[in-house]
């Protein structure tokens, strides 16, 4: 049975969720986060007098490098939503396909990197990852004859 291309599945909805964290991020990069964040300095770990020196062309370099990362970030957030409502609540498997490399690729990978350097925000970053993994779980144990709005 063909299911119905209104319905909203719970995959679907979760999928839409963790786009939408996405697309709040991706804002958050482009307009608000600072250059440097107190972890950023800790994490490069250098003296004072050295830091002072290199801090005003650094922030410049970080407010533009963070402004690209936040402009593809809100992209795939926007990719996800579309995905999940054009595609992945109609079960189609090759949107789950890509939902899976998409979401390994940015918000998984992302959250691994967080974790590696320790970040203050890498619970923030698991915790929208989970949402994508949980999507996909969904997906995959939802039966597509059973798929109905």
């Amino acid at each position: 049975m063909e299911p119905d291309r209104r319905s909203w599945t719970p995959s679907s909805i979760v999928l839409v969720t963790a786009g939408v964290t996405l697309i709040g991020t991706g804002v958050y990069f482009l307009l608000l986060r600072p250059p440097l964040l107190p972890e950023d300095i800790r994490y490069m770990a250098l003296p004072p007098a050295q830091f002072d020196i290199l801090r005003p062309r650094l922030e410049v370099w970080l407010t533009h490098v963070f402004r690209v990362m936040g402009g593809y970030v809100l992209a795939t957030g926007v990719l996800m939503v579309t995905l999940a409502v054009m595609s992945f609540r109609q079960h189609s498997t090759p949107a789950a396909i890509g939902a899976l490399i998409g979401g390994v690729a940015s918000i998984g990978w992302m959250a691994v990197v967080n974790f590696l350097i320790d970040s203050d925000f890498k619970w923030v970053l698991l915790a929208m990852a989970l949402l994508w993994a949980v999507s996909l779980v969904l997906f995959w144990v939802e039966k597509p004859d059973r798929v109905r709005s």
